[in-house]
């Protein structure tokens, strides 16, 4: 080499693996090497396990590092296959109908739109809910509230007897929730081993309601209302605060027909 001229040399970079929470739920991300989360346009690649080749997409803002844990190498993971961003996990489908569809199909005239999310940092951990609250006029009331240490299951519950409690008296409401397990114990007979005072308190709250429905929708999937409930979840699990909404019915609000 001669004098003055600067050698250029190359490194391979490879991305390792650090363990996150996805939602509750343990996950394997793409980390870079100073332990933050890889994100390519707000998304980050996981793996729900080491040994699965299909290659997911989270938002950022949906995965929180585990405390104390270490990167792990590059292979550490299977090579793995890009999902389409359409695709969900079986346990995550829902009908044939596309989520956006679904949700705006099954809402009456009239009716409350409600938006109910819980999330928690472990599980059990610290734990919050989020809410969004749309009257039939439009107007928008969303908060947030800490629940302290709790299971994400108890946060989803509780999301939902909010909604019961803060949507006024005599209207009907459609409630969108991406827990099927609440749908399933509160209107589908599940029977459940765990939270049963829990269930029994939020079944009374919504037989006190005319009018009312339990709506499913995807996690994760894009609609933008129960993405806002998400973030507002999270926002009560690290703040450690409440802010609830203070929801006032007008009389373009009021339930027709009562």
């Amino acid at each position: 080499m001669l004098e003055g001229e600067r050698a250029i040399v190359y490194f391979s970079y490879i991305v390792p693996w650090i363990l996150a929470l996805l939602r509750g739920q343990k996950v394997l991300a793409r980390a870079r090497e100073d332990g933050s989360l890889d994100s390519v346009g707000g998304r980050v690649e996981i793996r729900y396990k080491p040994t699965d080749a299909r290659a997911y997409r989270a938002s950022q803002h949906n995965l929180e590092r585990m405390a104390g844990t270490e990167l792990l190498p590059d292979d550490a993971c299977v090579p793995g296959e890009q999902v389409p961003q359409k695709s969900q996990r079986p346990a995550e489908r829902s009908t044939k109908t596309r989520p956006k569809e679904q949700a705006a199909a099954t809402v009456p005239a009239g009716a409350w739109i409600v938006y109910a999310d819980g999330a928690c940092s472990g599980n059990p951990g610290p734990a919050g809910l989020g809410i969004v609250i749309v009257s039939p006029n439009g107007a928008v009331h969303e908060g947030y509230e800490y629940l302290g240490r709790a299971t994400n299951n108890i946060a989803e519950l509780t999301a939902i007897m909010r909604a019961a409690e803060l949507v006024p008296p005599g209207a009907a409401a459609s409630v969108h929730t991406d827990s099927q397990y609440s749908i399933g114990v509160l209107s589908k007979g599940w029977k459940a081993k765990a939270n049963q005072d829990l269930i029994a308190t939020v079944k009374a709250a919504l037989a006190k309601r005319r009018s009312w429905r339990l709506i499913y929708v995807p996690g994760h999937a894009g609609v933008p209302l129960n993405e806002r409930a998400d973030q507002l979840a999270r926002e009560a699990v690290k703040t450690r605060a409440s802010n609830l909404p203070m929801v006032r019915a007008g009389a373009a609000d009021s339930e027709t027909g009562s």
